[in-house]
């Protein structure tokens, strides 16, 4: 079926969610994509940076494949065969190059804004348990963190809450980078609880992307996570980093947090988490791992067989191809050569997530004939172009990349 049937099918069948682009894939293979008439393409998208370790990885297909004929589902009323030594894997990577020797616990979802969903519900119970009532999450303005009702309001971009109103109260939306602003809402949301009496407007976490994805690839300052960190231990508020999209190597280091390094107290996470099959998490330590009580949260598919089959192999994989390693050289040769294209005003980000700002406003139209020319990538706005390749991509294959943009950008 070719994608102009598709396209009639669904507009007629589907909710118009999404501005598709004129192609319709159908296998990949490593960093390869094929649509449904045979033609090649190189990903640099990556699901949106989902399938870290390429389209159809061996190992992963072949656990998927064997588990998926031995139990998919039984439900989170019963232990599965594997759960913990993935949680335990999990809070080993978190504690990575760190003196924290404490576990992490975690809770299993689906996505990326369930994981953020359940950290700001969590968050909302410690300031019950441990700050008399306060509940007010803030998070930085241009900030994505996903498409459910609670964790669009937490996303600091109008443009993605516009339609929907009312917002979930709850949320400050603060500069980033801006110690300053911080700890101005900071002691806004304790005043306004105190005037009011009401204990929920006193801020109970602090929810930041070490890069804001979606936000046009901004990283945030090492020295300001370090800040943020200090400032929430000394005043008794837990930090939220959302890893959805820079965890899993894609940064080169197994979370962003650590270039800073800072230790968070609560990490949120997907996408690379099962090379691109469903799954997320939250993970918290301290004083946080210990919220919830039975009955209070949980996920009917969150942490099945499937899930943790995939993620375990995807971890495994991880580790044998010394990823990190990797993403480092191979990222840090896309980054100087993306600086020497036309037309590239900034190049931002770390590892493989990777963004250039543009003279012109041409982002769209350049990733519209890139993908023309068999390149499949990803712009954010008028004038940014954004790059999460799979994280086996080779210097041959960003090479071939920066070719095509060469060419694209020297015509505009």
């Amino acid at each position: 079926m070719s994608y102009l049937e598709q396209e009639e099918l669904e507009s007629q069948y589907l909710m118009h969610t999404f501005a598709r682009k004129p192609v319709e894939f159908v296998s990949g293979e490593g960093m390869r994509l094929y649509d449904s008439e045979g033609k090649e393409y190189l990903d640099f998208l990556a699901g949106v940076g989902c399938v870290a370790l390429g389209h159809s990885n061996a190992a992963v297909s072949g656990a998927l494949a064997a588990q998926a004929q031995r139990l998919i589902q039984a439900s989170n009323y019963y232990y599965a065969e594997g759960r913990g030594q993935l949680a335990r894997d999990l809070s080993e990577l978190l504690n990575t190059g760190s003196e924290q020797s404490a576990p992490w616990k975690l809770f299993f979802a689906n996505s990326g804004a369930e994981a953020n969903e359940g950290a700001i519900k969590l968050a909302r119970k410690y300031g019950k348990l441990y700050l008399d009532g306060a509940g007010t999450v803030l998070s930085a303005k241009r900030s994505f963190h996903g498409r459910t009702l609670i964790t669009t309001a937490a996303t600091g971009q109008e443009v993605k809450q516009a339609g929907f109103a009312p917002m979930p109260s709850g949320f400050t939306h603060v500069e980033p980078n801006d110690l300053n602003s911080l700890e101005q809402a900071l002691r806004a949301g304790a005043q306004a609880a105190e005037e009011q009496a009401s204990p929920h407007l006193a801020p109970v976490a602090v929810l930041l992307e070490c890069i804001q994805g979606e936000g046009g690839v901004l990283p945030m300052d090492e020295d300001y996570l370090r800040e943020v960190r200090a400032l929430t231990k000394e005043q008794g508020l837990l930090l939220i980093i959302d890893e959805v999209q820079t965890g899993f190597f894609r940064t080169g280091m197994p979370f962003s947090f650590m270039h800073a390094p800072v230790v968070p107290d609560v990490v949120t996470m997907a996408k690379a988490i099962a090379n691109g099959l469903p799954f997320g998490a939250v993970a918290a330590t301290g004083k946080a791992a210990d919220i919830f009580e039975p009955g209070e949260h949980g996920s009917t598919f969150g942490g099945n067989s499937l899930q943790i089959a995939a993620a375990r192999a995807t971890l495994d994989e991880f580790i044998r191809l010394d990823i990190g390693a990797h993403v480092a050289t191979v990222g840090a040769y896309f980054k100087e050569h993306l600086a020497r294209l036309p037309l590239v005003k900034e190049v931002r980000g770390k590892g493989l997530m990777l963004g250039i700002s543009l003279e012109k406003p041409c982002a769209a139209q350049v990733v519209s004939e890139a993908l023309e020319r068999g390149m499949v990538l990803n712009y954010i706005g008028d004038d940014v172009v954004r790059f999460l390749p799979p994280l086996i991509v080779s210097e041959a294959e960003i090479d071939a990349c920066l070719a095509v943009l060469q060419e694209l950008l020297e015509a505009r």
